[in-house]
């Protein structure tokens, strides 16, 4: 019943854009014919006057719609609330079990439901937060079978080491099992299950709406490990955050606030690994915003439409564009050690241009951390490794365990 509400509430909204979009079209389209007749006298006089009835007419119609539609949402909810109500339905999304983490699973309702959930707060996560829509899907962490809300944390067999896994854009935490029957023969592992079976870590899981502001998801981060660490049921010697992607950001701003607030998981923080993360900006990803700008400055309809459509691309793919992990963004720690991983399409890391097109999404330069990154940093560079598979990997694990058995601040490697 959630959901219903939420997909319900968001056509809404995508019906009130759509209106919006139809008046951009309709006022590109009239100045259009303004600016060719502005010089010709009686006729543009006459066709600058049909235009603002036109305009009030337009307007009153999409006010109209706007209306209705929002109409519409009021009687529509009283429905679903009573129906829901009759049949006693359960609300908390958070009891759900999550889907498993393995590989093989078949092309269920549920999974895809999963992934274009992880989808769409990629894409539009900004709008559902800020509208509070179920659909949002906020933050949370995953152990096992079993979400962790910050009021409800149980930890089966935790051991003295944590491993956080953070995934990038787009995605839910199942990304990490992608294609693991293939490459490992078995649809249950993945770099979490392996560092567990490898080097007694205990892998917890974030699932968190990637469409949001990088820094706001950290504050959400750093508030969960808070919780999580304080409800360990044990002793805890060691953390080790590791991201994909945009989640290697999501870390760094985790730390950052974890700095500020003097949260006590910070002093367990030993090292983080990014793979292939936008610490410079993903070229490909600002592709977006210029092609917005070039779309906007030719004011015929379809320009002007498509413009608003891209700018519509929410706040956390603009943070990715230019690797952004904070409005005021500090120095990495230097009691901490970095460790950057960067994949490559091309097979041999020094073929020509294999340093510019890097994994395909992210250049090599980039993933290799901020550009005044200094202290204990490990850079490293796998050929034939594409974006997705950074996250799944015999190569790259082989590189992640290696660095967590070494010892904290020793690294400085240049690739």
């Amino acid at each position: 019943m959630n959901n219903w509400y939420a997909i319900k509430a968001l056509l809404h909204d995508a019906v009130d854009a759509t209106a919006n979009l139809v008046g951009e079209g309709h006022d590109s389209a009239a100045r259009l014919v303004r600016r060719a007749t502005a010089d010709t006298g009686a006729i543009g006089d006459a066709v600058a006057a049909v235009d603002d009835v036109r305009n009030v007419i337009t307007g009153g119609v999409l006010g109209a719609v706007r209306g209705v539609n929002r109409g519409l949402e009021t009687l529509s909810d009283r429905a679903l609330r009573t129906l829901g109500e009759a049949a006693e339905v359960e609300r908390d999304r958070a009891v759900e079990a999550p889907i498993p983490l393995r590989s093989d699973l078949p092309a269920s309702g549920r999974l895809l439901g999963d992934a274009a959930l992880g989808f769409l707060n990629g894409a539009v996560g900004d709008h559902l937060s800020t509208r509070a829509n179920g659909l949002d899907m906020g933050l949370v962490l995953r152990h096992g079978d079993r979400y962790l809300p910050p009021d409800e944390i149980r930890i089966d067999g935790a051991t003295r080491r944590l491993v956080v896994l953070i995934h990038g854009l787009s995605t839910t935490e199942w990304s990490w099992c992608l294609d693991a029957h293939n490459i490992w023969g078995d649809p249950q592992t993945q770099f979490g299950a392996l560092l567990e079976r490898d080097l007694g870590f205990t892998p917890v899981f974030v699932r968190y709406n990637s469409g949001r502001r990088v820094e706001r998801n950290g504050r959400a981060l750093s508030e969960a490990l808070d919780a999580l660490v304080a409800s360990w049921p044990g002793p805890l010697d060691e953390i080790v955050l590791l991201g994909h992607s945009m989640g290697g950001l999501v870390a760094r701003a985790a730390l950052q606030t974890a700095n500020q607030s003097g949260a006590a998981w910070r002093t367990k923080v030993t090292r983080v690994i990014a793979l292939g993360t936008p610490h410079q900006g993903a070229p490909f990803a600002r592709f977006g915003e210029q092609a917005a700008g070039a779309l906007g400055a030719v004011d015929v309809p379809a320009t002007r439409i498509l413009s608003q459509l891209i700018r519509g691309r929410s706040a956390g793919i603009r943070d990715l564009e230019l690797g952004v992990v904070a409005s005021q963004e500090a120095p990495l720690d230097a009691d901490l050690s970095w460790h950057f991983f960067a994949g490559s399409a091309a097979p041999e890391v020094s073929a020509p241009l294999a340093a510019w097109l890097g994994d395909l999404l992210v250049p090599v330069s980039s993933a290799h951390g901020p550009a005044d990154a200094s202290g204990a940093i490990e850079r490293q560079h796998v050929g034939g490794v594409l974006h997705h598979q950074l996250q799944n990997h015999r190569e790259v694990y082989e590189q992640v365990r290696r660095a967590c058995v070494g010892a904290v601040g020793s690294v400085q490697t240049e690739v």
